[in-house]
């Protein structure tokens, strides 16, 4: 196992800033993911990990040691690529053993381990068939077993289930964590999947335009994300984000949105007092609203997606394109009326013009 800290990493090609200067630390034995959207840099930042590219400036330390000029060979890193990357010549016993074999381990020892892993991947059965006559599913588990058999420091996964279907890649998801909760080897995921950044990750590290826009625990970052882009992008259905403003009735601090109007929280009474007439993005996630007949405010349905014991509904509130998630199955039809209120427990407010969380 290892720790690895990058100190003002960056990556250029040419004039073209592709990882801004950053720092993180990635624990010894955590699971950190790189989630953020196509062209982020979060790919390029796992290829300077494991010497396939090389920084432009700043340094990698692995264990407290820099290891910026070591080949990819001499990092103790494996990686497990998306496209699988297996030798279609080779069979899959083959394919497991080609690193052995360039290290001129003992084939009895060969054969060990390909055993083992073989069986904790449950592949045991394929060893003599060749990549071609295997599904995406089984060879991707050979990819990870190929890396499971060097007993690297660190794993590195570049959005490894983007090409298998949705069964495949929630069993999957849970393999990769049931094999890092087994050996606690620190592994760096990238993805551009959500719902995989926060199942899996101990730590997650949200990337925009080659910068960390915010890192921490997945329930932290999902509570409190830091601004309207991590909050649209962390949550699925994303967050629903209301242009509004900080207004008091009665000497009440609250937020207008529209002609509905929200009390705020108690703890942020003092703040709001000092703000009053700021315009804010109201955040509200979508099964933060709450289906009242009795005070609500009125909403027409647009759409009603109903996937089996919950309802995702697209309405239009207050002018507002809205997605709102009930736990129970809504029977109701586009150009249908329902009555909405908010839980005030649970809303975030943004700055307007920069997004940052107040």
């Amino acid at each position: 196992m290892a720790s690895i800290e990058l100190v003002k990493v960056s990556r250029r090609y040419g004039k073209q800033v592709v990882l801004q200067p950053l720092d993180l630390t990635i624990p010894d034995g955590s699971f950190t993911v790189l989630v953020g959207p196509s062209g982020c840099g979060k790919s390029t930042l796992l290829r300077l990990l494991a010497g396939l590219d090389a920084v432009s400036d700043g340094d990698i330390l692995l264990n407290n040691k820099q290891i910026n000029d070591l080949d990819p060979a001499d990092r103790d890193i494996a990686m497990v690529f998306q496209s699988y990357a297996l030798y279609p010549h080779l069979t899959v016993a083959e394919n497991l053993a080609f690193h052995m074999q360039v290290r001129k381990v003992k084939r009895e020892k060969q054969q060990e381990k390909i055993s083992r892993i073989a069986a904790i991947l449950g592949i045991d059965k394929l060893l003599t068939r060749y990549p071609r006559a295997l599904s995406g599913g089984q060879r991707q588990r050979v990819a990870m077993g190929r890396a499971m058999v060097r007993n690297p420091q660190v794993f590195l996964f570049d959005e490894p289930l983007s090409n298998l279907d949705a069964q495949l890649r929630m069993e999957l998801r849970a393999e990769i964590k049931s094999l890092h909760q087994r050996f606690g080897t620190t592994m760096v995921y990238v993805t551009h999947d959500q719902v995989e950044a926060m199942t899996l990750a101990d730590q997650i590290v949200v990337m925009r335009e080659g910068v960390i826009v915010q890192q921490g625990n997945p329930l932290e970052i999902y509570d409190r994300p830091a601004n309207t882009f991590v909050a649209r992008f962390i949550g699925s259905p994303p967050m629903n984000l209301l242009d509004s403003q900080l207004t008091t009735r009665d000497s009440v601090p609250g937020v207008s949105c529209g002609d509905f109007w929200l009390p705020l929280p108690d703890e942020w009474h003092h703040a709001a007092l000092h703000q009053c007439d700021k315009k804010v993005t109201l955040g509200v996630r979508p099964h933060n609203f709450l289906i009242d007949e009795k005070s609500g405010s009125p909403a027409m349905v647009r759409l009603v997606e109903i996937t089996g014991e919950s309802s995702l509904l697209h309405l239009d509130w207050q002018g507002f394109p809205l997605h709102v998630q009930v736990s129970s199955r809504v029977l109701a039809q586009p150009g249908d009326r329902l009555l909405l209120s908010i839980d005030t427990k649970h809303l975030h407010l943004f700055d307007k013009t920069s997004g940052a969380r107040l």
